[in-house]
């Protein structure tokens, strides 16, 4: 894969995330997704780690407020995010 697809493909899961964060937490994940846009391959990783890190805590907070749908579309996202940086082998599988 090349660098370009992989900080593309993560800018795109990084925008849908921001588009079903909860309010103030969008300002997180789209900080990050300009670092992925603005940065090099060797930040890729560690910003595939954060985006799930971040996936999850919004995970937490819909729960938290009962709000299933947001919970289902961060998780669905986090999921494939997890799946992404595994298979470009930004993230570890264990």
């Amino acid at each position: 894969m090349t660098t370009q697809y992989l900080i593309g493909e993560l800018s795109v899961w990084l925008e849908q995330l921001q588009s079903v964060a909860a309010s103030g937490a969008e300002q997180d994940v789209a900080r990050l997704r300009q670092e992925v846009e603005n940065g090099g391959t060797s930040g890729l990783g560690p910003a595939a780690a954060r985006a799930i890190a971040l996936a999850d805590a919004l995970c937490w907070r819909s729960l938290a407020c009962g709000d299933i749908a947001a919970f289902s579309s961060q998780a669905d996202i986090s999921a494939q995010l997890r799946l992404f940086g595994v298979c470009a082998r930004l993230l570890t599988d264990g």
